[in-house]
């Protein structure tokens, strides 16, 4: 998974194609908890691009998409909004399997 980079990346890449964001930070326990299975997710889903976004490096990105907790998940399509899996909360891969197949 690729990290984001700019606020000007993250317009460009949300305006074009079908990404989703993943909201996350190394502190954080619950965004580890992930980690392992992240990569057989982005397999299954292939037609998504997945950008990871360091809730600390771009908090500010984060307030402007009600952003509050972490892991959380954006997804993009062509500038749409396709969905959002935003809480505090521990995920499970198959609850973020769940959300990816719901878009």
């Amino acid at each position: 998974m690729k990290a984001l980079e700019t606020i000007e990346q993250f317009d460009q890449l949300k305006d074009k194609g079908k990404h989703i964001f993943l909201f996350s930070a190394d502190w954080c326990p619950d965004c580890r908890f992930i980690d392992p299975f992240m990569p057989e997710v982005e397999e299954k889903f292939s037609d998504f691009n997945f950008v990871y976004v360091d809730r600390d490096k771009f908090i500010d990105l984060c307030v402007n998409n009600d952003v509050f907790g972490i892991p959380s998940f954006l997804a993009f399509e062509d500038g749409q909004e396709l969905g959002r899996f935003v809480s505090k909360d521990r995920k499970t891969q198959e609850e973020i399997e769940r959300f990816i197949k719901s878009l």
